[in-house]
């Protein structure tokens, strides 16, 4: 399990493991087609969901049911996943990334916007 210490790798049980080290080589593999942003994004959602089945069956069972490290292990590996992948235009930071291009559309519009002149002829000038 890259990333993660010895002490959760034996707390965590061995699906928790095995689904962590499936989703990080399915991960590679995509990294591999669609780009690093792509993969780390689909990863992170996987992940997600493990965590929220991992916490949900300890809820559900009472605090010491299954593995304790089973939802430590699968955050760790999320916060790993974070710091690698890039960021991705989310937060305050990148909405104000251009702000010198950004326009004011009622500042900016034209005085007298383009009219419909109806159905032109081609080719012929004048009138009737």
């Amino acid at each position: 399990m890259p990333g993660t210490g010895a002490a959760q790798a034996a707390s965590a049980s061995d699906e928790v493991i095995d689904e962590i080290a499936e989703i990080e080589m399915r991960r590679r593999e995509a990294e591999k087609e669609a780009g690093l942003a792509a993969s780390c994004s689909t990863a992170l959602r996987k992940l997600h969901e493990l965590l929220d089945r991992e916490t949900e069956t300890r809820r559900q069972h009472g605090g010491g049911a299954g593995e304790p490290g089973n939802v430590e292990a699968v955050a760790a590996e999320i916060e790993r996943l974070k710091k690698r992948a890039p960021a991705t235009g989310q937060g305050p930071a990148a909405r104000n990334a251009f702000p010198e291009n950004k326009k004011a559309s009622w500042e900016d519009a034209r005085r007298n916007p383009a009219r419909n002149k109806g159905r032109r002829t081609m080719g012929r000038a004048g009138g009737r």
